[in-house]
């Protein structure tokens, strides 16, 4: 029997270089980054001084929040949340059913964070400690619970389906996505507004600092500093945001006229079992080859279609690493290989929500026929060079028809995640 085809029908984002869909389109089409410097990580004494966090003025938030939602909100994961959910929704054209309604029983929410409301809950320890409990406010907790975000934005909706908030590391927002995917497929759901959101800050960043795994000699050059696949790339810039897509079954996007960016074809999800070489914070090759390949054999396609990839590639020692997984997953080398690129040269790696944010890129270079530039690779990593072809890891944005495009994600704790998308016709 043929499985349900499920399509994305509405996009959002707030990411470093851009708080919605079209100015990040035009900042990934045009090598914007948004990686800055941060003087309070300066202050705070942090090795690498700067980050990829979206800027936006307060007021903004008058657009989704209203005056009681806003009275005490300090959790940055939860507003970047609800802007990109809402902002997918509306583009999707989909409606915000009223208080007296009955929920909408076929509509869901699959929300992921690693943490949520981290500044929230600093103010509330202050608090607490200082015998001042009763001033902590109605929202301390919905901001810190890390359902707090699919429960926000599920509530803002009306959603009578799951409703549910996952937690994969740096995977998580691509297998929010493949979680919606399958729901979808099942027949369980004919709608699920599916992302990812990340907390900015210190509190947040502080443990990679401490860890040595981030750039310190570009404070002065921020732009400069994230360089995945580069000889110089001496590791990723920490970044934060949200993104968010409308998957929907095709009969019923259809039926309600929906314009439609691109298909889900399948994808795939496993773990490493931190075995063969996989750690805590070390992907196991054999599971990451493992997961691209079933991701390719579950959507119905021969490893030769795959025109782009939209890799994980963080600026770090194992960016060649992944690279050789992919030759080896697919079988594809040289002129050969895909072209493949990664947002986190624009934005840093905004951790929990870099899958969301990616896939959000992904889907723009589909449905326009683009692929975007990797800056600050100039200087090709040589063991990735005699892996694939220099044209195939563009330094600046091309123009080319698109037909299938692969997004993987591999996280902390050895997990792992891939999706392939499809132009829609």
């Amino acid at each position: 029997m043929n499985k349900r085809r499920v399509v994305i029908t509405g996009l959002g984002v707030v990411s470093p270089n851009g708080t919605n869909v079209s100015e990040f389109s035009n900042a990934i089409k045009t090598g914007i980054s948004g990686i800055q410097y941060i003087n309070e990580l300066n202050q705070l004494k942090f090795s690498c001084q700067i980050a990829g966090k979206p800027r936006y003025k307060d007021d903004y938030l008058n657009n989704y929040f209203n005056t009681i939602q806003l009275k005490g909100l300090n959790a940055s994961g939860l507003e970047y949340g609800v802007i990109a959910g809402l902002d997918a929704w509306k583009d999707a054209g989909l409606i915000i059913s009223d208080k007296t309604e009955n929920p909408l029983w076929d509509a869901g929410i699959i929300f992921g964070t690693g943490v949520l409301g981290v500044d929230k809950f600093r103010e509330a320890i202050y608090k607490v400690d200082a015998g001042k409990v009763r001033r902590l406010g109605s929202t301390s907790v919905i901001q810190t619970m890390a359902s707090g975000i699919s429960a926000f934005l599920g509530g803002m909706l009306g959603c009578g389906n799951i409703t549910t908030t996952n937690s994969s590391a740096c995977s998580t927002g691509t297998e929010a996505i493949l979680m919606a995917y399958d729901r979808i497929v099942s027949g369980k759901a004919e709608i699920i507004l599916a992302g990812s959101t990340s907390d900015s800050g210190p509190y947040v960043w502080g443990g990679f600092d401490a860890m040595r795994i981030l750039p310190h000699k570009y404070n002065d050059n921020p732009t400069e500093a994230s360089r995945p696949m580069s000889a110089t790339a001496s590791g990723f810039v920490p970044g934060s945001g949200a993104g968010a897509l409308v998957i929907e079954s095709l009969e019923n996007a259809k039926k309600r006229g929906a314009t439609i960016y691109a298909e889900i074809l399948g994808g795939h999800v496993n773990s490493g079992g931190q075995r063969n070489g996989g750690s805590m914070t070390a992907p196991n090759s054999m599971a990451v080859k493992e997961c691209i390949k079933r991701a390719v054999i579950n959507s119905g396609i021969d490893a030769k279609d795959i025109d782009t990839i939209n890799g994980h590639l963080t600026a770090t020692t194992k960016d060649a690493t992944e690279i050789e997984n992919w030759c080896d997953a697919l079988d594809r080398k040289g002129k050969d290989f895909p072209y493949i690129n990664s947002l986190k040269s624009l934005v840093g790696h905004c951790l929990a929500a870099s899958g969301s944010i990616e896939s959000v890129a992904t889907v723009l270079q589909l449905k326009e026929d683009f692929v975007f530039g990797n800056i600050n690779c100039e200087d090709l990593h040589p063991e990735i060079a005699a892996m694939v072809d220099r044209e195939r890891i563009p330094s600046k944005t091309i123009s080319k028809p698109l037909q299938i495009a692969a997004k993987a994600s591999f996280g902390f704790g050895d997990v792992n995640a891939c999706i392939i998308f499809k132009k829609y016709s």
